[in-house]
């Protein structure tokens, strides 16, 4: 079997949300597992270290259509190839961020993304002592010069990290210039129309789900 057969994959079946979301700690794991100069490793193995079933594993990996051999697993170099390829990380997604606060800050420090194929190439924010600033070498906009960055950088990706209260606004904006997706760090939930992809990563509910978990633990 070639590489390029490989990393083909399933185009007409939806893959279940959980099933993305788990696959990205695989890649992470079997990474690791390179790391120490392992050459195969099976979904039993993978198990073991992130404590998930080993018959999830293999039925998450039957999506991305890459075969392993009998009583040997998977081959670590094609697995890493076809789960980057798959996952979207070998092509890199350009994005403009909306909101240059803390967490917005934060987001544009974090060379990171790019390793995972996204790459902010620009911010947008009204306050006057960001605006015309670069920071990490992305160059700040006034929020009004959207429209016409767009033309320039004709990006589809929106990480949207500005005020609760303005969330919806400048969502509407986007989706009017063109945005095709946003990743919402907000805990508002945003309003698009269906064609538009939304991914909501709200720190705070999940510190609510840790703090009310950790309390109904300490009860116990």
């Amino acid at each position: 079997m070639t590489m390029n057969n490989q990393i083909q994959h399933k185009d007409s079946t939806k893959v279940p949300e959980p099933t993305l979301r788990r696959l990205p700690w695989y890649l992470s794991n079997v990474k690791l597992l390179k790391q120490k100069g392992e050459r195969y490793v099976s979904s039993t193995q993978i198990s073991k270290e992130i404590n998930i079933d080993a018959s999830q594993i293999a039925k998450d990996l039957s999506y991305v259509n890459i075969s392993g051999r009998t009583r040997v697993g998977y081959e670590v170099d094609a697995l890493i190839a076809v789960l980057e390829d798959f996952l979207g990380f070998t092509n890199m997604h350009k994005a403009f961020l909306f909101g240059v606060g803390s967490l917005g800050g934060a987001l544009l420090r974090d060379s990171g993304l790019s390793h995972f194929g996204l790459e902010i190439v620009a911010a947008f924010d009204v306050n006057p002592t960001l605006v015309g600033t670069m920071l990490n070498g992305i160059p700040i906009f006034h929020s009004d010069d959207f429209q016409e960055k767009m033309k320039e950088y004709g990006v589809h990706i929106g990480v949207l990290t500005v005020p609760i209260e303005i969330a919806q606004c400048i969502t509407d904006t986007m989706v009017a210039g063109g945005i095709k997706a946003v990743w919402n760090f907000t805990p508002f939930r945003i309003r698009v129309p269906e064609d538009i992809v939304v991914q909501n990563t709200s720190l705070y509910a999940h510190l609510a789900v840790m703090f009310n978990r950790l309390n109904f633990n300490e009860t116990e």
